[in-house]
């Protein structure tokens, strides 16, 4: 499970790489992204091949839930059981996006203690998470965009450290990834 990343990226590289419109945030690089905090994503408009950056909250809330510390257990989700599971059905079918990072920890239990260790893609790459949302009102009548990584079984580079890792998608899969005509078609892989 990914539990921290890294995005050391300016807005604008992030911009060029993923091939988004232009940002209006005030994105500053980030070496210890952790959940609950506001993370910036890619999604493709629904009905124009458009991809933009927003931010979300990383910790899945589901549309239904009665209260948002739901999102604490929901920060990662597995492949493997994401299409049976009612807060991640429908985001697989309907809301799928690319989460940016240049690396990613893991811990590694000695002991008592936890050693981290960072994992990254041809030396500090950029690259992309696969990525689910919902939307979710608050108490106030706030709509919250909270998210989750899905994460699988480790690499062979990643698992002497934990037995599970984010789903990092290869810059070929970002196009049927963000696909509207696709997203229900992974429910089914």
């Amino acid at each position: 499970m990914c539990g921290r990343y890294r995005l050391s990226r300016r807005k604008q590289i992030l911009e060029e790489y993923l091939g988004t419109a232009p940002w209006d945030d005030d994105w500053n690089p980030r070496y210890n992204i952790a959940p609950t905090q506001p993370v910036p994503v890619i999604r493709q408009h629904p009905k124009e091949p458009v991809r933009r950056i927003s931010r979300m909250k990383w910790g899945l809330i589901p549309s239904w839930a009665k209260e948002p510390s739901m999102a604490t257990g929901t920060i990662d989700a597995k492949p493997e059981t994401a299409a049976m599971k009612p807060a991640f059905r429908d985001p697989l079918k309907f809301r799928t996006f690319l989460i940016p990072a240049d690396g990613f920890y893991e811990w590694k239990r000695n002991g008592a203690s936890k050693q981290p260790f960072c994992f990254e893609v041809n030396e500090g790459e950029l690259f992309a998470f696969a990525g689910l949302w919902d939307g979710w009102k608050d108490a106030n009548g706030n709509w919250i965009k909270p998210c989750t990584i899905m994460t699988t079984t480790t690499n062979a580079v990643t698992s002497a450290v934990h037995d599970r890792m984010p789903v990092i998608l290869d810059a070929d899969s970002y196009d049927p990834w963000l696909d509207p005509e696709m997203q229900g078609r992974w429910c089914r892989i």
